[in-house]
């Protein structure tokens, strides 16, 4: 597959709406006439000022709870608004140059769907679901989800009808929840049906494990989420082993050859980077990482305000990493300044770059605590030094078989100056382009 041409400059700023705009988990759920939806576009100038290109959004469809539980696919869940609030929200988008992602859930569905519902009653409902009434299978072992069964003509053609709904009202494209666990077959007879009437949509599969690239080509996807290098950036960091993440990178660089996958270092699944990095400083690594190899990044809202929250494995153990956000701007703290400076610099040079889209890395440099690679893209290229030791980092460019570079960032380094060494700081890095 061939991903549309806009995706290579696509920078996403990533949201979970019911969380967002306070809808849930909520004592009280807000009324329809709230208009909550509408509360996501006061931060889009927010998101222009990060240098995102696109809004990912979370589940916006008729659910009872989390929003993975969907009621109906055609509507804006009433606790967030109705489709003249999206309408709005997608207006106020283009009028910005923002895209716009859905989170397309259609592995499973909730129990209150409507076929679900028939479906003891109705021997043709019952065949919209895997198994049998009293005995439907479920999504991971949660009762409240079930899955739907995609060797079903009717679900195939519900789901691709569904996809070009939401696309021709002004979408661009989707993410695929749960994608891992649907057969590639069922994608590769919908996602055909949506391209041929929307040849410009982008669709990422939600994957964690296996061989990604033998499913994108299978499932006909655009991308993947790439959740091995997202492990790899913090554990690396956190286990001072730079060997873990180099594998990881030579990984991506595969990847990179047949697809390029969604990157990030934080979303709404997943303990907060801030929170997961056990050395704050390392925050700016796993950062400068996200934004200088190849991929579709992705910034999931808060990340770039310092927020902290970890997941848990239990029920509510979302909650923590899908906060309500108050009207922009927020307060910050040291901290959280610190950051939000840090990802406008890092997302600005990554615009200013836009080969680094299907740049990959090779290692100059590989050690416990220290990691120096060269980020190219044919003849672009940039070299990237990361120390998360307690002694400075001599880097001789000569040893490195490079000639002067120019330094273009850093933890603490004058900005355009050209060297022929570098010395990184403890905790530092530094980021270097060709005179």
């Amino acid at each position: 597959m061939t991903a549309p041409a806009w995706v290579a400059h696509a920078i996403w700023w990533q949201v979970y709406p019911l969380g967002f705009v306070g809808a849930f988990p909520s004592s009280e759920p807000p009324q329809p006439d709230e208009h909550r939806l509408r509360r996501l576009v006061d931060w889009f100038d927010h998101a222009i000022a990060l240098g995102a290109s696109g809004i990912a959004l979370g589940p916006i469809f008729a659910s009872r709870t989390h929003g993975y539980d969907t009621t109906d696919h055609y509507r804006i869940d009433p606790r967030l608004g109705d489709d003249a609030d999206f309408d709005y929200l997608v207006a106020e988008a283009r009028r910005r140059g923002l895209r716009i992602l859905l989170d397309g859930v259609f592995n499973h569905v909730g129990v209150d769907f409507p076929r679900y519902q028939q479906a003891a009653q109705d021997g043709a409902a019952a065949r919209w679901f895997r198994g049998r009434p009293g005995a439907f299978h479920t999504f991971e072992g949660h009762a409240e989800l079930i899955t739907l069964n995609h060797d079903n003509p009717e679900v195939i053609d519900y789901t691709a009808d569904v996809m070009a709904h939401w696309l021709e009202r002004g979408a661009d494209g989707w993410r695929l929840d749960a994608a891992y666990t649907v057969p590639e077959r069922f994608w590769a007879s919908t996602l055909p049906k949506v391209r041929e009437r929307f040849p410009d949509s982008w669709f990422v599969g939600e994957l964690i494990h296996g061989d990604y690239a033998a499913v994108v080509r299978s499932a006909t996807f655009d991308s993947a989420t790439q959740y091995e290098l997202w492990k790899a950036i913090w554990s690396s960091l956190n286990d001072g082993n730079f060997f873990e993440l180099d594998w990881a990178l030579q990984r991506h660089a595969e990847f990179l050859a047949d697809f390029v996958p969604l990157t990030f270092i934080g979303n709404h699944d997943v303990t907060r980077i801030a929170s997961r990095l056990e050395n704050p400083r390392h925050v700016a690594h796993a950062l400068v990482l996200l934004l200088t190899v190849g991929g579709v990044p992705s910034v999931y809202a808060g990340d770039e305000l310092g927020f902290r929250g970890v997941k848990e494995e239990r029920y509510g153990g979302d909650d923590a990493v899908r906060p309500e956000f108050a009207s922009p701007p927020l307060q910050l703290d040291a901290f959280g300044a610190e950051i939000w400076a840090l990802h406008q610099f890092l997302v600005g040079l990554r615009r200013r770059h836009p080969w680094l889209h299907r740049a990959t890395t090779s290692a100059l440099r590989l050690e416990n605590l220290h990691y120096v690679y060269e980020t190219r893209n044919g003849d672009d290229a940039l070299l990237v030094a990361l120390n998360i030791g307690d002694d400075p980092m001599r880097v001789a460019l000569s040893q490195l078989g490079t000639a002067h570079r120019r330094v273009i960032g850093g933890s603490s380094a004058p900005p355009q100056e050209v060297v022929d060494a570098v010395v990184v700081e403890p905790h530092g890095w530094r980021i270097l382009s060709p005179v």
